[in-house]
C-alpha cells in the first residue's frame, strides 16, 4: 500500500500528517479538539483528510484515539476526554472520507510506531510506556500489536501498585499513574514546596514564588541546571517507574522497553533511575538475560506515525 494518513484524536487538538511506508511524514495538518462534540470531531478529522489529500493520494487512514477501542479496531468504546460512547467510528469516519479507515487505541498506535521506525524496530517484543499526564502503555509481542481479547490490553496506568492509595481518574485507587505520571511528580513537588522544604527553596524561585507555577518542564529544568531537589523528584518517579516495569517484564518478557511521553524528555535525569530500580527489582535478575530500556525517539508524532502504518494492516 502507499501513503496513508495517521489522526492522532486528543482531548485538546487533533493532528493528521500523511506517512509513507518508511515513516516519512510528508505533510501535516491540525485542527483544535472540539472534544464535548461527537459529530465535530468527525467533522475536524474529515476536514484534515480532506485538506492532506488536495496533494496526495491517499489510500486509507489510521485514527489513533485516547480510549477503549473494540477488538475489531472499528467501534470506541469509551474515551475519557472525548465523547465518544460506544460510537461506530471507522462506519462514520469511511462514510466520511470514502476511504478504508482503521481505528487504534493512541497508546497502541504510539508503540507501533515506535516498533516500526523508532526506538523499537530492532526487536520483536517491546513494551512502549509513556509518561505524561498520565501513564499509558502499547505491547508488541512477537511482531504483532498485542490487543487482548476485547481490544483493550496494555493499560498499564491501571495496575493498583498502592492498595487504597490515591484515588484514580478511573475510579479505582493505587493506579501505578498516581504515582508515576507527570502529573504525580508535579503534585509531589507542588506539597513539597507548600510544606516549606528549604531545599526546595530554588525551584521555588524558578516558578516567581508561586506553587501553582511549577510545572514538569520547570522541574526538569532545575534538574538539568543542577537543582538538587529537582533531581530527587525526577529520581523518585525513575524509582516508581523502574519497580514497575520490572513487575511488567515478569509477565511480558520484552527485549526492549521504550519510554516515551513528555516526561521522557528528562533523558538520563529519569533515565537512569529508572534502570537502576528497575535492576534491582526484576525478579531472578542474576539468571536472565538484560533487557535494555531506551528512551523513545519519535516523539508525539509516535501515535501518528504508528497509525499511518496499522491502516495498512486491516
Amino acid at each position: 500500500m502507499g501513503l496513508t494518513v495517521g489522526v492522532d484524536v486528543g482531548g485538546t487538538k487533533i493532528a493528521g500528517g500523511v506517512v509513507d511506508d518508511h515513516g516519512k511524514i510528508l505533510a501535516t495538518a491540525r485542527r483544535e479538539s472540539p472534544a464535548t462534540k461527537r459529530d465535530a470531531i468527525e467533522q475536524a478529522i474529515q476536514d484534515i483528510v480532506i485538506e492532506l489529500r488536495q496533494s496526495y493520494d491517499i489510500e486509507a487512514v489510521g485514527i489513533g484515539a485516547a480510549g477503549f477501542v473494540d477488538v475489531r479496531r472499528a467501534n470506541v468504546l469509551f474515551a475519557p476526554n472525548l465523547a465518544w460512547r460506544d460510537e461506530p467510528i471507522k462506519s462514520d469516519l469511511e462514510r466520511r472520507t470514502g476511504l478504508p479507515v482503521v481505528v487504534e487505541n493512541d497508546a497502541n498506535a504510539a508503540a507501533w510506531g515506535e516498533f516500526t521506525f523508532g526506538a523499537g524496530e530492532d526487536v520483536a517484543d517491546s513494551l512502549l510506556v509513556t509518561v505524561g499526564t498520565g501513564v499509558g502503555g502499547g505491547i508488541v509481542l512477537n511482531g504483532e500489536l498485542h490487543r487482548g481479547a476485547f481490544g483493550v490490553a496494555a493499560e498499564i496506568g491501571h495496575i493498583r501498585v498502592v492498595p487504597g492509595g490515591r484515588l484514580c481518574g478511573c475510579g479505582n485507587r493505587g493506579c501505578w499513574e498516581q504515582y508515576s505520571s507527570g502529573t504525580a511528580l508535579v503534585r509531589e513537588a507542588r506539597e513539597q514546596v507548600a510544606e516549606g522544604s528549604l531545599i526546595a527553596k530554588g525551584l521555588l524561585d524558578r516558578a516567581d514564588g508561586k506553587v501553582e507555577s511549577i510545572t514538569g518542564p520547570l522541574i526538569t529544568e532545575a534538574a538539568r541546571d543542577g537543582d538538587e531537589f529537582a533531581i530527587e523528584q525526577l529520581a523518585s518517579l525513575g524509582q516508581w517507574l523502574g519497580e514497575g516495569i520490572a513487575t511488567l517484564t515478569a509477565v511480558l518478557d520484552p527485549a526492549v522497553v521504550v519510554i516515551g511521553g513528555g516526561v521522557s524528555e528528562a533523558g538520563a535525569l529519569l533515565l537512569e533511575p529508572i534502570r537502576a530500580h528497575f535492576r534491582s527489582s526484576l525478579t531472578g535478575r542474576n539468571y536472565r538475560p538484560a533487557l535494555e530500556i531506551r528512551q523513545a525517539v519519535l516523539g508525539n508524532k509516535a501515535g501518528m506515525m504508528g497509525a499511518a502504518d496499522l491502516a495498512r494492516k486491516p
